[in-house]
């Protein structure tokens, strides 16, 4: 397949689109190489554009680490070590920095920054049911992801960030994450948790609610919940703010999404889903990335032909050779067998470069990667994916 053409104003790969980006969101479906990408993508950025670059997984798995040779990471971000770039042999422009979202941490953060005063903020983060699901309740992986990418970009650190995301319909998640939680914490379900504990009185037609809800909860954590919410609820303003903030940096120029798939039914379904969803937002598709396509040498007619013309001359090949080879028979079986086989991977690679025609009406880049015979396990193995998406 020849590169992409630039659309106006567009550009014609990878290496083009990331040096014009400040931010760079991959998304995808789960087993798709989504995490290894957004690796590859940072550390040949890191190699060939120069200035810092971060890449930033909010995936839980931990196979970032394990492919930048850096156990134990975090939160915070470290820097991959020039050494590592050394063993793979080359010697890079800029630097690579990683970083893992922590959630429990970065709401600790998010809460010393936005908090009121420091009593409040004593105040929530020894909040019984703020220590129990801080990490864990309905939209705070999104949202606090959001948020961390967002402090990152405003403290100018890095000249790009990367951020590998959740897998696709999370990833959505991801991105309405911050308009989610401010709607939660203005709710009227959140308005009934907290209004007897405000006022200290409960109208008649409320009355019933709380009884039933003390009965299965109990008094206390009905105290927990009403205290923890409203304690959150002192930085709502700032929540809305910063969301209205993350949502203007998300259409920002500078920002840009790449979307990984293979050519599969079901993450490719999940590729037009995010698509698409990216389209109705108003969201930049910079990229489509195939991971595990098939060579385009499987395209050619004359090596077609010859695999045809070899499946019909099996048998006279066979007896030809004689036992020059070994058994006609076996010969035979063998030449027809590697010739059909050949045939039938080329209908498979003709269906894909069929559907890689068809992505490429949406993004300005559309990358393909080949299998790899072996896995991707460290910083050379991500530097040979890079090379094959770069340019």
């Amino acid at each position: 397949m020849s590169p992409p053409k630039a659309k106006p104003g567009g550009s014609a790969s990878l290496d083009q689109l990331l040096a014009a980006k400040e931010i760079a969101i991959s998304c995808g479906s789960g087993g798709v190489g989504k995490t290894t990408t957004a690796a590859a993508a940072a550390a040949m950025a890191a190699v060939r554009h120069g200035g810092k670059v971060l890449v930033l997984t909010v995936d839980p798995a931990r196979r970032l680490a394990d492919a930048l040779g850096l156990a134990g990471i975090g939160n915070n971000e470290r820097q991959v070590p020039p050494e590592a770039f050394a063993e793979a042999g080359v010697k890079p422009r800029g630097q690579l920095w990683a970083a893992m979202l922590d959630t429990k941490q970065s709401w600790d953060d998010l809460v010393r920054t936005q908090a009121p005063d420091q009593d409040t903020v004593k105040a929530i983060l020894a909040n019984p049911l703020y220590q129990n699901i801080s990490g864990r309740f309905v939209q705070s992986h999104d949202y606090i992801a959001m948020e961390r990418l967002y402090e990152l970009h405003s403290e100018g650190n890095y000249d790009l960030i990367v951020v590998d995301t959740p897998p696709t319909r999370n990833a959505i998640d991801f991105l309405e994450a911050p308009a989610r939680m401010s709607d939660f914490f203005s709710s009227r379900l959140l308005r009934w948790l907290i209004a007897p504990y405000r006022s200290r009185l409960v109208n008649m037609a409320s009355k019933p609610f709380y009884q039933v809800a003390d009965r299965i909860l109990g008094t206390q954590f009905l105290q927990d919940i009403a205290e923890f919410f409203i304690l959150f609820q002192s930085m709502y303003d700032g929540f809305v703010e910063r969301a209205r903030s993350v949502s203007r940096l998300l259409q920002d120029r500078r920002t840009t999404f790449m979307v990984v798939s293979t050519l599969e039914a079901s993450p490719l379904t999940e590729a037009d889903f995010f698509i698409n969803a990216l389209t109705e937002r108003k969201l930049h598709l910079g990229a489509v990335i195939l991971n595990r396509v098939l060579p385009d040498y499987l395209l050619d007619e004359g090596a077609a032909k010859v695999a045809d013309s070899m499946e019909k001359a099996a048998p006279s090949v066979a007896a030809a050779l004689g036992e020059k080879v070994g058994a006609p028979d076996q010969l035979e079986r063998v030449l027809i067998e590697i010739a059909e086989s050949f045939l039938n991977y080329q209908v498979v690679a003709q269906r894909e470069a069929e559907q890689r025609a068809e992505l490429a009406a949406s993004p300005e880049v559309v990358a393909t990667v080949p299998f790899f015979d072996t896995d991707i396990t460290d910083l050379s193995g991500l530097l040979r994916l890079g090379e094959h998406i770069w340019s």
